[in-house]
């Protein structure tokens, strides 16, 4: 009789996966869109003429 390996995940392994892959995405983005708004906040309190130093103007804070 010869042994054979199993290389199955165990029941609802894979499901699990996928949900804490889901979550770590979320949180993922959020950071990002929170990083976005903190540096659109700190350009939108510069003045045009510093916004003009380092090349960017009030319509460019939208698109960052």
């Amino acid at each position: 009789m010869a042994n054979t390996a199993q290389n199955t995940a165990p029941l609802g392994a894979a499901t699990i996966l996928h949900v804490v892959d889901a979550f770590t995405v979320a949180f993922e983005k959020a950071v990002d869109w929170n990083e976005t708004r903190k540096t659109r906040k700190a350009l939108s309190q510069l003045s045009d003429a510093q916004l003009e130093d380092i090349g960017l103007t009030r319509k460019d804070i939208i698109t960052i």
